[in-house]
């Protein structure tokens, strides 16, 4: 709807802002029959929190959980409707508990968000000589990992559950020395003092994030569509050919191709893939029965429009 909503657009406004601005009629619309309860790696003041809102609109009850299987179990066990959670970011690559997760939930992918990420340092101290330790969430620390060495090389560096715990941390009284990297409305929400802003190495750096729900989202005309499998044999030569010959056959674009360790299998693998399209499409419909006949484990994650 957002999308033919933009091509119908002949201005003045830019069609993002006319997206917005339906988004938000929407989200107050849903609001009236009940409000949609949607769960993101928290606390308050994360990257996951601002794509969840700008996903679902202000209407929504946007709700923190401590971790990302937390966020997962809350939609799981019927206590809220959709779940937010990072997939990928463009420099340091896949959320890997995201990834490990997608396996065994029966949660849907039905649809994505994806996020410009500009890092500040914050802290209580006023300058930047002050601070001799750094709180962050590990794919931050990786992607500020050029900024620490040059402006902080001494400063230890903390891994942390998120970004806004972060914040918070850095913000208890007795931190005073202690700097914390996350969005800026983590260092408004704590009280902090922004040392510095954009200090992520990659100014193009996005995350990508996936909506989770209990139901399918129907084909949009512009969709992806995420799969795990297992290939047979794997270590037999022309084993991952054979199994992804029906993409380049039936002409489906393959976006993403990901590798994690099977627990409790020794050097064995399930493969994370995205692909253009709806599993709907004829095509790609025809692919994914192909693939079911060749791998030893086939899941469709979901199929969700583009963002």
């Amino acid at each position: 709807m957002l999308a033919r909503i933009a091509a119908l657009n002949a201005g003045p406004l830019h069609g993002n802002a006319v997206q917005r601005i339906f988004r938000e009629v929407m989200s107050e619309c849903l609001a009236l029959e009940r409000p949609l309860t949607v769960t993101y790696l928290g606390p308050r003041g994360t990257f996951t929190e601002q794509a969840a809102a700008r996903h679902f609109g202000s209407a929504a009850l946007l709700q923190p959980c401590a971790t990302i299987d937390e966020t997962l179990r809350e939609v799981e066990a019927r206590q809220a409707d959709y779940a937010v959670v990072p997939i990928e970011n463009s420099s340091e690559g896949a959320v890997n508990r995201t990834l490990d997760l997608l396996t065994s939930t029966e949660l849907r992918a039905c649809g994505e968000a994806t996020l410009r990420i500009h890092h500040l340092l914050m802290s209580q101290a006023q300058e930047l000589p002050e601070v001799i330790q750094v709180y962050a969430h590990p794919q931050a620390l990786a992607q500020c990992r050029d900024f620490l060495s040059r402006c902080l090389p001494q400063a230890e560096q903390v891994a942390v559950s998120s970004n806004a715990e972060a914040a918070r941390l850095a913000a208890q009284p007795q931190q005073t020395h202690t700097a914390a990297i996350g969005p800026g409305q983590a260092a408004a929400l704590y009280g902090l003092n922004v040392l510095d802003q954009n200090v992520e190495d990659d100014p193009n750096n996005t995350t990508r994030f996936l909506v989770l729900g209990h139901q399918a989202a129907g084909p949009s005309g512009a969709d992806r569509t995420t799969l795990i499998v297992a290939a047979p044999q794997a270590d037999h030569a022309g084993a991952m050919h054979r199994l992804l010959e029906p993409f380049s056959r039936l002409g489906i674009s393959m976006t993403k191709l990901e590798s994690r360790p099977v627990r409790g299998g020794l050097w064995q693998y399930v493969f994370f893939i995205d692909i253009e399209g709806h599993a709907d499409d004829p095509s790609v419909a025809q692919a994914l029965l192909e693939m079911r006949q060749r791998a030893n484990f086939l899941k469709v994650v979901g199929s969700y429009p583009r963002a």
